[in-house]
């Protein structure tokens, strides 16, 4: 498979990419890269900083795995970890659970708590029981004066009242893998809010998302892999994505808002900085 996916990316775009990369700081600002597809962590790494992915946020989704993210953003200077529990994992939010995770945020390496909030596409968990884990997991983020990154699927409204009725006491409020339309992207940003767009953007039949690309400031706007889930066109086929294809995404953004890449690059990256905090000097 780390054959295949190394191939891949050469026959389809190293040229594009090399040309770009001395230009390209981009950050990965929502991956899942504790999950068993990148096994071969060193050779995931080293080809997204190739293709000029040099930054990575890991995504924590239950106690366990916020602890692999924690010990392998640790392990790469460019690399940084959520922590967190998952819609899908909500119902193993307990006290105990919670407790963890406010120690585990201690770590400098920790630049944010998500993903959280509501999946009604699956029921994993009861919505009742993701109502409860959001919660506390948006009261840990207050707490703890970490952004919050924020999973909503098929549950906009749901979404957006709990975090009305929350309170405005969030150091910043991010909803990953955006796919809702326009007006749903105005009632984000008019709270202040970010966005963050997927490799979807690219998809055929994802109008709505790409007039969203358009439509977001750039001081609002992040980009992601989701990886390894939704690899962008024209990689689509290579079923596990990972961070060095965000390119593509990047690309077709840059071209919808009639941008150069590397302007684009340097817009988003700068945004992804700043919503996390992240101590990076490029």
């Amino acid at each position: 498979m780390r054959w295949t996916m190394s191939r891949a990316i050469k026959q389809d775009g190293t040229n594009f990419i090399n040309s770009f990369v001395r230009f390209m700081h981009l950050i990965d600002a929502h991956c899942h890269l504790t999950y068993e597809p990148f096994a071969n962590i060193e050779a995931v790494v080293k080809r997204s900083a190739e293709a000029g992915v040099k930054g990575w946020i890991t995504i924590g989704t239950d106690l366990a795995d916020s602890i692999k993210a924690v010990a392998l953003a640790e392990r790469f200077e460019n690399m940084f970890a959520t922590v967190s529990i998952h819609p899908h994992h909500a119902k193993s939010a307990d006290s105990a659970v919670i407790a963890q995770l406010k120690e585990l945020a201690r770590n400098k390496k920790v630049v944010a708590i998500g993903e959280t909030g509501f999946d009604f596409h699956y029921t994993f968990s009861t919505r009742q029981e993701q109502r409860e884990s959001f919660l506390r997991l948006l009261e840990l983020a207050a707490e703890t004066g970490l952004p919050v990154v924020i999973h909503s699927r098929e549950a906009f409204d749901e979404t957006i009242k709990v975090l009305d009725e929350f309170g405005k006491g969030l150091k910043g409020v991010v909803f990953h893998c955006f796919s809702g339309s326009a007006e749903e992207a105005k009632i984000v940003l008019d709270r202040g809010w970010f966005l963050s767009l997927t490799g979807v953007v690219t998809f055929k039949n994802a109008d709505k998302t790409r007039e969203v690309a358009k439509y977001v400031p750039l001081d609002k706007l992040m980009i992601e892999t989701d990886s390894p889930y939704l690899s962008p066109e024209p990689m689509r086929r290579q079923k596990v994505n990972e961070p060095a294809l965000m390119v593509h995404t990047a690309k077709l953004i840059a071209a919808l808002r009639k941008m150069e890449l590397e302007d684009f690059a340097e817009a988003v990256t700068a945004t992804t900085k700043r919503f996390f905090a992240l101590p990076l000097d490029f």
